[in-house]
């Protein structure tokens, strides 16, 4: 009698036992499917915006971004994933500019740390998410990002260039009134004062100023322009000592 109750009892653990494992199946049947199917569903999968895949360089609808081959981005790498080559070409104003020659990128070396991204200064670098970039050889990793050809700088307006050549003309006619006051005070016998202008710049500070400012013309016009009116205030002291003293004279 005692091996029946038993045999119903267990009957009746395994029967409930089978309809909780139904209800748990019959719940997966009805669950929306969360399931990867990489690669069928390539062409309508929507992936996350923040996932890093592979640095690029924006271009605009024209063509053109906005790098100009400051070296931000290289100088912040922290394992020289980047390389960055400029080079100097001619504008229409008759300066020099330097552009971007070729932005050199190492995917296979990158940690994905976006510090270029968010130092560059010009906003000219994105992460996108395309993951897709498994290839048979290292040396495919590393990617030229300015794949578009370079466009020439734009030419003048009519107005700028006017604007440029009036601006040369006054710096000429500067220069030449400059140098006719130059001749005219020395023609009077009033230039001599004028001379120790040039004497500070033996001095190795003063030395080293103006060799710390070539290059950038507005600076070093301010130094010489410190330089002559010390000079002039020398001179005019030791005028007025002599004044003073007659027996100087």
């Amino acid at each position: 009698m005692g091996s029946v109750k038993e045999y119903f009892s267990s009957l009746g653990s395994g029967i409930v036992s089978l309809l909780k494992g139904m209800q748990v199946t019959g719940k997966e049947f009805v669950t929306p499917k969360i399931t990867e199917r990489y690669p069928e569903d390539r062409e309508t999968y929507k992936w996350p915006e923040r996932f890093r895949a592979i640095l690029e360089l924006k271009y605009d609808k024209e063509g053109n971004h906005k790098c100009i081959a400051c070296g931000t981005c290289e100088r912040n790498c922290p394992n020289g994933t980047i390389k960055i080559e400029s080079k100097m070409v001619d504008t229409p104003a008759g300066t020099k500019k330097k552009k971007l020659a070729r932005y050199i990128y190492d995917l296979g070396s990158c940690t994905f740390c976006q510090l270029c991204v968010t130092t560059c200064p010009t906003d000219a670098l994105q992460f996108s998410n395309d993951f897709e970039q498994s290839v048979f050889t290292r040396d495919k990793l590393v990617k030229q990002l300015n794949y578009l050809p370079e466009k020439p700088e734009p030419e003048l307006t009519e107005e700028e260039k006017a604007r440029l050549a009036a601006e040369r003309e006054a710096k000429i006619a500067a220069a030449k009134a400059k140098a006719a006051a130059a001749k005219a005070a020395a023609a009077s016998g009033e230039a001599a004062p004028a001379a120790p202008a040039a004497a500070p710049a033996e001095d190795p500070a003063v030395a080293k100023a103006l060799a710390a400012a070539k290059g950038d013309p507005e600076k070093e016009a301010k130094i010489r322009a410190a330089l002559e009116r010390a000079a002039r205030l020398k001179a005019e002291r030791a005028a007025a000592a002599k004044t003073d003293n007659p027996e100087n004279k």
